[in-house]
C-alpha cells in the first residue's frame, strides 16, 4: 500500500475509503441523535471522552447488551476516576448470557495445537449445551454466586466452557496456565480460596509431553476450601490412565458432569443468574514490587462492554470473523479473546508452541480455517523475521485482514516485516493496555492509517494523556500514561483490600489530588498523527515479552538460597525500546563464592516454582544493593541507571554510594 510519509511518519497501510465500517455507522448515529457533525475519528474520540456517560449509554444500545432490567444511570460524572464510580446502576444482566446469545450451527470454537491430531469444532448450539452440563454440575457441588471457580488449565474448549458455566451462576472465574509452578499458582489462588478447580492431566509443548499431576497435587494440598478437583484429559489417550488417588476430592471431567444430571439422565435447563452490572466476573493478578500478587476484581458488565467496543467497533468484527489470538489462560488476552463470542465470531483456541511442529503452523491454520484476525505478541513476529520466514510466498492468507500485536512494544522493523513478508493489505494493530483494566487504552482502528512504529490511537471512551512529573499534559515527548476519565473495565476493587487502600496506592498515588489513573507506563503521543509510542514501565514491575510480574515473586525463590545474602531484580529495555529483559543482581553471603552452579540452580528453581518466563535473562553478582531509609530496595533507580540515566537525587537512600556499582556494566551492554 501507500508508503509515502504522512506527517513525518511512514504510512504503511490505509483503509478502504469506500467501505462503511461499524465505526462509521456509530459515528453517523451519534451525529443524528445529538445534532452533531463529527467527521474524523479525532472528533468522535473527543466527544466520547468529554461526554463519556452519553457515549457508554449509546454503546449499551448499539452493542445490544442483553439484560433483564435496564439501568437508572450510566455513571455519576461528578465523581473522579479515583472514586471507583458505579456503572449502569440498577441494570441486571449476565455475562455468559451475552456470549451465548446465538444458538445455531455456526462454529463457535475451534481447538488446535501441538497435542491435537486434528482441529476440533464446536457450534454455538453445542457450546450452549456443554455450558448447561458444566453449570448443573457446579450447582450440584454447591457453587453459588460470588464463589470462586478457578482453572489451572490450557487454552482449550473446556476452559471457556467452565468459565461460562461459572459466570452463568454468578461465580467468579480466575485462571492461570499450566506453565506456572505450584508456588506461583498458590501465591494467587490461596488468596481467593476457590471452591472448584479445573485442571488438565498433562501438558504438550515443544513436541514433548509432561505430566501435570504432580504440580496439581501440590496446588490442591495448598488449597483448603476445594469441594472438587476436576481433571480434564488433554487427549483421549492420556485420559485412559488418570490416577486420582493422591488428588483430594478429585474426579474426571466425565464423572463431574454426571453430578448435575436429572434423575432421568437429562441435563437441567440452562439459566442465567441476573446480576448487577458491577457484579464480579474475573479475578486477575497484577504483581507489585513487594508482597503477593494483587487480586484485581473485574466486573461482568464492564469487561463485556469494553471488549465489545474494542473488537466490534475498533476492529469491525462481525459474525463472519474467525479470530485466533495466541495466548494462555494466564494472560488477559485470553479473557479478551473469549468475549468475541458475544459478537458471534468464531474463536480458535490454540495450545502449545506457535513454532511447532514448524514455524508456519499458525499460517497453516489461517489458510485451513479461513482465519480473519490473528493476534500475537511482538516477540513472535521478531522470531519469524529472524528465521527468515516469508508467509507471503508460501501461503495464500486471503482471509486474513487484521494482525494484532501486544505484550511488548512492536518495533518499527516488525511493521516492515509484516507488510513486506506476510501481507501488504491488512491492518496491523499494535495494541496496549493491561491486566489492570483487562482491556486496552490504545490500539487498532479500522478507519485510520497505520504508521510505522505507532499504535494507531487512544480508544473510544479512553481519556488518555501523557503527563510530566508535575502533572502537565505533554505531547511529542516521554511522559507518564494517565487516564483522566473513568472507563467501565477498571477494577471494581482488589480482593481483601480494606477501604481500597491498595487500589488507591496502585493507581492514584503518582498524582495525588488529581483523580488521574497513572498506569505505570511511559508513552509518547505524536501530536501530528495522534499515534502513540509505548516506552516501557515507569515503576518496578517486570514485563518481559508481555508476561507481567513483580520482583517479589523472584525474591521469594532467591530467599531460599542460604548462599545469597540479598538480591534486586529489575528490567532492562533494549536500545531501540522494542524488548525487555529481566536482570537479577545478587549479593553473596560472607565467605561464599558466586559460581555457575549457583546460577544454574537459581534458574532451575525459578522455572519449576514459577515458570520458564520468569527466569531472568542475566544473573550476576553485585557487592551492594541500594535501600531507602525506610528499608525498601531501590529498584526504579537501578532501572534508570541501566537505561543510561544518571540518578543524582540520593537523599532518600541509606547507602547512596551503592548506586555507583550499577553504572557501565560490561555484561549489560549491547542489548
Amino acid at each position: 500500500m501507500d508508503a509515502a510519509n504522512d506527517n513525518g511518519v511512514k504510512c504503511m497501510w490505509k483503509p478502504n475509503p469506500n467501505k462503511k465500517t461499524q465505526m462509521d455507522r456509530f459515528r453517523e448515529k451519534i451525529n443524528r441523535k445529538y445534532n452533531l457533525n463529527l467527521v474524523t475519528y479525532k472528533e468522535l474520540h473527543q466527544w466520547s471522552t468529554s461526554s463519556y456517560p452519553e457515549f457508554w449509554g449509546e454503546m449499551w444500545e448499539y452493542l445490544d447488551i442483553r439484560h433483564s432490567q435496564t439501568y437508572e444511570e450510566v455513571i455519576d460524572r461528578t465523581k473522579p476516576v479515583s472514586a471507583i464510580p458505579q456503572w449502569f446502576k440498577g441494570a441486571r444482566m449476565n455475562y455468559a448470557e451475552n456470549l451465548l446469545r446465538y444458538d445455531d450451527d455456526r462454529v463457535a470454537l475451534y481447538a488446535a495445537g501441538e497435542g491435537c491430531s486434528e482441529v476440533r469444532k464446536m457450534t454455538f448450539c453445542q457450546l450452549k449445551q456443554e455450558v448447561a452440563r458444566y453449570r448443573a454440575a457446579l450447582k450440584a457441588v454447591g457453587v453459588q454466586a460470588n464463589d470462586r471457580v478457578v482453572g489451572y488449565i490450557h487454552n482449550g474448549m473446556e476452559a471457556i466452557t467452565a468459565m461460562l458455566a461459572a459466570a452463568s451462576i454468578g461465580a467468579i472465574w480466575s485462571s492461570t496456565s499450566p506453565e506456572f509452578g505450584a508456588t506461583g499458582v498458590l501465591d494467587r489462588f490461596q488468596q481467593v480460596e476457590p471452591k472448584v478447580i479445573f485442571s488438565i492431566n498433562e501438558v504438550v509443548y515443544n513436541g514433548k509431553r509432561h505430566s501435570h499431576m504432580e504440580k496439581l497435587q501440590a496446588v490442591v494440598q495448598g488449597l483448603n476450601n476445594l469441594q472438587k478437583v476436576v481433571v480434564i484429559p488433554y487427549s483421549p489417550e492420556s485420559g485412559k490412565n488418570i490416577n486420582l488417588s493422591l488428588i483430594k476430592n478429585g474426579c474426571t471431567l466425565e464423572e463431574f458432569v454426571k453430578l448435575g444430571l436429572n434423575e432421568d439422565g437429562s441435563v437441567p435447563a440452562l439459566e442465567f443468574e441476573q446480576l448487577p452490572f458491577n457484579h464480579p466476573l474475573y479475578i486477575m493478578y497484577s504483581s507489585g514490587t513487594t508482597g503477593a500478587p494483587k487480586c484485581l476484581v473485574h466486573s461482568a458488565g464492564g469487561t463485556l462492554m469494553k471488549h465489545m467496543v474494542e473488537e466490534q467497533i475498533h476492529g469491525d468484527m462481525t459474525r463472519d470473523d474467525i479470530i485466533l489470538y495466541y495466548t494462555s489462560t494466564g494472560w488477559m488476552m485470553w479473557n479478551w479473546l473469549v468475549s468475541a463470542l458475544a459478537i458471534g465470531a468464531a474463536v480458535v483456541c490454540y495450545d502449545g508452541s506457535p513454532l511447532m511442529p514448524h514455524a508456519s503452523i499458525l499460517f497453516d491454520l489461517i489458510d485451513q480455517l479461513g482465519i480473519t484476525i490473528l493476534g500475537t505478541g511482538a516477540k513472535w513476529l521478531a522470531v519469524l523475521e529472524q528465521k527468515g520466514l516469508k508467509p507471503a510466498e508460501t501461503h495464500s492468507l486471503d482471509s486474513l485482514r487484521t494482525i494484532l500485536s501486544t505484550g511488548s512494544p512492536l518495533k518499527p522493523e516488525s511493521f516492515d516485516y509484516v507488510y513486506r513478508d506476510i501481507k501488504a493489505d491488512l491492518c496491523l494493530g499494535s495494541i496496549s493496555g493491561g491486566t489492570d483494566i483487562i482491556a486496552c487504552f490504545m490500539g487498532n482502528n479500522c478507519t485510520l492509517p497505520v504508521h510505522r512504529g505507532e499504535i494507531q490511537c487512544a480508544l473510544l471512551g479512553v481519556a488518555l494523556e501523557s503527563w510530566d512529573e508535575e502533572g502537565k499534559n505533554i505531547t511529542g515527548e516521554s511522559g507518564e500514561l494517565v487516564c483522566v476519565k473513568p472507563i467501565p473495565s477498571m477494577p471494581t476493587h482488589f480482593w481483601n483490600d480494606v477501604n481500597h487502600e491498595k487500589y488507591q496506592k496502585a493507581y492514584f498515588q503518582k498524582y495525588p489530588g488529581t483523580g488521574a489513573w497513572a498506569h505505570g507506563d511511559f508513552c509518547r503521543i505524536n501530536p501530528k498523527t495522534g499515534g502513540i509510542w509505548m516506552l516501557g514501565r515507569s515503576d518496578g514491575t517486570l514485563n518481559p515479552n508481555g508476561v507481567r510480574f513483580g520482583s517479589a515473586e523472584i525474591y521469594r525463590i532467591v530467599e531460599e538460597f542460604k548462599e545469597i545474602a540479598d538480591s534486586v531484580c529489575v528490567s532492562q529495555r533494549s536500545a531501540d525500546g522494542s524488548e525487555e529483559r529481566v536482570v537479577l543482581f545478587i549479593r553473596m553471603s560472607a565467605g561464599v563464592q558466586f559460581s555457575p552452579d549457583l546460577v544454574k540452580s537459581l534458574r532451575t528453581m525459578i522455572r519449576n516454582q514459577l515458570s520458564a518466563r520468569h527466569v531472568p535473562s542475566i544473573i550476576m553478582e553485585v557487592k551492594d544493593i541500594p535501600y531507602t531509609h525506610s528499608g525498601k530496595k531501590v529498584e526504579v533507580a537501578i532501572k534508570k541507571i541501566l537505561a543510561g540515566e544518571d540518578v543524582k537525587a540520593r537523599g532518600s537512600y541509606s547507602n547512596p554510594n551503592s548506586l555507583d556499582l550499577y553504572y557501565d556494566l560490561p555484561e549489560l551492554r549491547g542489548f
